[in-house]
């Protein structure tokens, strides 16, 4: 008889397996089609190829204190890319681009008006 922490482990991973069945086919999909940006995020992030935004957002507001004003979720180069802008608590208008992987920032910048 399975002891229930081995039924236990059994179920994740046929959940996991079950979760790769239906993320893989809509990533695909998200690539080949100009699908919109949260069929293409949701994809990713079920595929356990970016983290979600709001991860992403408070490790950014701890350096980057302000209010976030748009987001986008580029490929660039094999890599998932959160193009963020926001305005920060000094006044200015910040260009951030943020590995979606791992939430490192790339680049910053202020933005040109």
């Amino acid at each position: 008889m399975l002891r229930p922490y081995r039924l236990l482990l059994l179920a994740l991973a046929a959940c996991l397996c079950w979760a790769a069945l239906v993320a893989v086919p809509q990533l695909a999909q998200a690539e080949r089609s100009p699908a919109r940006d949260h069929d293409r995020a949701r994809a990713a992030l079920l595929a356990g190829e970016i983290l979600p935004l709001g991860i992403i957002l408070e490790r950014v507001q701890r350096q980057f204190p302000g209010h976030m004003l748009e987001v986008e979720l580029e490929r660039e180069g094999g890599r998932w890319v959160y193009e963020i802008k926001l305005l920060h608590d000094n006044g200015g208008l910040f260009r951030l681009e943020v590995d979606a992987r791992d939430g490192s920032v790339l680049r910053h910048g202020r933005e040109r008006r």
